[in-house]
C-alpha cells in the first residue's frame, strides 16, 4: 500500500513493502530518489536488517549454538509492514517477528521505520525491539539510491561527493562472488581530501566500503547546476557507495553499522565487526537524515 507525505518543499511517497520510501520529489517535480530500473537495479532504497551485506553461504551461528540464515542485506526488504501510525509530518511503519523470519533469525523483534519530514529534510529513524527473552545480535542499514545525473544536460561525470571533513582512507576489497570482503587487501581512496569526483571507474570492483571514514556527512553535488543532497549518518560507523557495474544514472549512499562477514571472520555472528546488540525488553534507535538543500 501506497501512502505519502508532503510539505512546501517536498513530497515524499511510501511503500509497505519492505517500509520503504519511493519517491521524493521537489515542487517542481524533481525526483532525487533513483525510480528503480531492472536494466540496472531494480531497488530504490531498502531497509537492510538483521544484515548488511552477506555472511558466509547465507548461514551463520550466534555465540549461543542459534543458527541464522539469511540471504544478502537480510530479511525484511521484500515484506510487508503494516503502517502503524501517521501524521502531518511524519509516518510509522512496524513489523513483528512471525513463524518464517523466526525459524530464519530465532529472535522476537519489533522492527519500526518513521520517516520524518522537517522542512527539505527527510529523517528516518529505526527502532528494533527486543521483546525476547535473550540479547539478539544484529546488524542494520540503509541504501537509498539517487538519482545522478538529475537533469539531461548533465553527466554522471559532473557530479561529486563534498565530505564534511578532510579524509585519508583506505578501503578493502568487495569480493563480488560470494559477497565477502577481503579486509587485507587495501587500496588507497582518499589523501586528505574533501572531494571526490564522481566516475563509474570508481566502481570497478564494486561497492566502496567506507570502514574508516571520520565525517559524519556527505554531499552530493553538481558542477553545472545547484543540486546538493546531503546524506548525514551521527549514528552509522560505516558508510558504503556504489552504482551498478553496467553505468547505472543513480549513486547510493548507504550508512551501515555493520559489514558482510570479512575473510577474516569467522562464522559466529557475535564476532562480526561492530556487532549491535539489543537487551530483552530494550529498544535500540537509529537515525540518519537526507537533506534536499537544492529544493524550491
Amino acid at each position: 500500500m501506497k501512502y505519502k507525505l508532503e510539505n512546501e518543499y517536498l513530497s515524499l511517497t511510501f511503500d509497505t513493502l519492505g517500509a520503504t520510501i519511493t519517491s521524493i520529489k521537489d515542487t517542481l517535480g524533481n525526483e532525487y530518489l533513483w525510480q528503480g530500473d531492472e536494466t540496472y537495479w531494480k531497488g530504490q532504497a531498502p531497509v537492510l536488517f538483521p544484515i548488511c551485506g552477506s555472511i558466509r553461504n547465507n548461514q551463520a551461528k550466534t555465540i549461543d549454538g542459534d543458527i541464522v540464515k539469511m540471504p544478502r542485506h537480510g530479511l525484511v526488504r521484500h515484506l510487508e509492514f503494516e503502517c502503524e501510525h501517521q501524521e502531518d509530518n511524519y509516518i510509522l511503519f512496524s513489523l513483528y517477528t512471525n513463524h518464517d523470519l523466526y525459524e530464519s533469525y530465532p529472535f522476537k523483534f519489533k522492527l519500526m521505520i518513521q520517516y520524518i519530514l522537517k522542512g527539505k529534510e527527510i529523517v528516518v529513524k529505526y527502532l528494533i525491539e527486543n521483546y525476547g527473552d535473550k540479547r539478539m545480535p544484529f546488524f542494520i542499514g540503509a541504501h537509498p539510491a539517487l538519482n545522478c545525473p538529475l537533469f539531461e544536460n548533465e553527466t554522471y561525470e559532473d557530479y561529486y561527493l563534498e565530505f564534511e571533513k578532510e579524509e585519508t582512507l583506505t578501503i578493502p576489497t568487495p569480493i563480488k562472488q560470494s559477497g565477502l570482503i577481503d579486509f587485507d587487501k587495501r587500496f588507497e581512496f582518499m589523501q586528505n581530501q574533501r572531494f571526490i569526483s564522481l566516475s563509474y571507474q570508481l566502481f570497478f570492483v564494486d561497492s566502496l566500503i567506507l570502514d574508516q571514514i571520520q565525517s559524519r556527512n556527505v554531499k552530493l553535488k553538481s558542477k553545472k547546476s545547484n543540486y546538493q543532497v546531503e546524506v548525514s549518518f551521527e549514528d552509522f560507523k560505516y558508510l558504503v557507495l556504489w552504482t551498478s557495474a553496467n553505468h547505472g544514472p543513480f549513486i547510493a549512499i548507504e550508512p551501515w553499522n555493520g559489514l558482510s562477514t570479512g575473510l577474516d571472520e569467522s562464522d559466529i555472528f557475535d564476532e562480526k565487526r561492530n556487532i549491535q546488540y539489543v537487551e530483552p525488553n530494550h529498544t535500540n534507535v537509529y537515525s540518519y537524515s537526507i537533506n534536499i538543500i537544492s529544493a524550491k
